[in-house]
């Protein structure tokens, strides 16, 4: 391991995640390591991190080698892995542009959840950085049967299964405080809809295709965005709606407010789901190694 291993900082909706760069797949990263970098007292903090790996240097995606150039090797703040992560696409693509990687238009990201499509905007800001926003193709939504309940103290809701190459419940609320703290995960049954764990999005309605959410997620607790958990929520409330764009041939589009901003989803009838949204680099600096040995211990 080198004497110092250099790291970014992003964010995308104020998801916040700790950006890796290691291009051949060089930096033993095992859980306790990610999670003493995600603490945001001890370490540089982040809901997430960002392992940016090119795909043939990496056992699992050097499958997807000739259709992505870039791996997605992400991590939950508590150091395991998931499938995917919007918000994270978003920052992954605007690191590589800003590492020169890439540059505006279309960009394939291999994550463990597929092949992405990204589209950068040409958007530039009044100080001349990259500022456009960045649309992520998300795949489809699948909506697996059987009824799901998501509780909170003395209260529960029905809740839609939907998984966006990750689990999510979604469940509809008068008020998004009844959503409680959400420091630990909320209850959801039966157990058995969710073996891996789940992201779990309290949702109230705003207006017309409209609405807003506060969301748990799995390995990071509440954040202040979920990009596939907007998509989750967008899916199931154009059903709850009576909106299939399958069926009438029409796109469904929501907008989806999070805590940390808003994201707009778009739904086609071919079942693709875009997501429309912010990534911002914050800062960028070097991780003492001796102190990361010693942390991750």
């Amino acid at each position: 391991m080198s004497t110092r291993i250099a790291f970014l900082k992003g964010h995308g909706t104020e998801n916040d995640f700790v950006i890796v760069p290691d291009s051949e797949n060089a930096i033993d990263l095992p859980p306790a390591t990610v999670a003493a970098l995600c603490d945001r007292r001890a370490g540089i903090g982040g809901d997430g991190l960002l392992h940016v790996v090119r795909s043939a240097a990496h056992p699992e995606a050097k499958h997807m080698a000739a259709e992505a150039e870039w791996f997605m090797d992400y991590r939950n703040g508590d150091g395991s892995i998931a499938e995917m992560c919007g918000n994270g696409v978003r920052v992954f693509a605007r690191y590589l542009q800003h590492a020169g990687h890439a540059t505006e238009g279309d960009l394939a990201i291999a994550t463990r959840g597929g092949v992405k499509t990204v589209h950068i905007a040409k958007t530039v800001s009044d100080s001349g950085s990259a500022a456009g926003d960045i649309t992520v193709g998300m795949g489809k939504a699948r909506l697996p049967e059987g009824d799901v309940t998501v509780s909170v103290g003395e209260h529960s809701w029905p809740a839609r299964n939907v998984n966006m190459g990750n689990p999510h419940a979604v469940a509809f609320v008068e008020d998004l405080a009844h959503a409680g703290n959400l420091f630990t995960p909320p209850p959801v049954s039966p157990a058995s809809a969710y073996p891996d764990g789940v992201n779990v999005e309290f949702v109230v309605d705003r207006g017309p295709a409209h609405v807003a959410l506060r969301v748990h997620e799995r390995g990071a607790g509440e954040t202040r965005s979920c990009g596939t958990g907007a998509c989750a929520v967008a899916v199931a409330a154009a059903r709850r709606d009576g909106a299939d764009p399958a069926a009438t041939g029409t796109p469904a589009t929501y907008t989806v407010d999070v805590p940390g901003g808003t994201l707009v989803i778009t739904e086609r009838p071919d079942g693709e789901i875009e997501m429309t949204g912010p990534a911002v680099i914050v800062a960028e600096g070097e991780i003492d190694a001796e102190w990361l040995e010693t942390a991750a211990r």
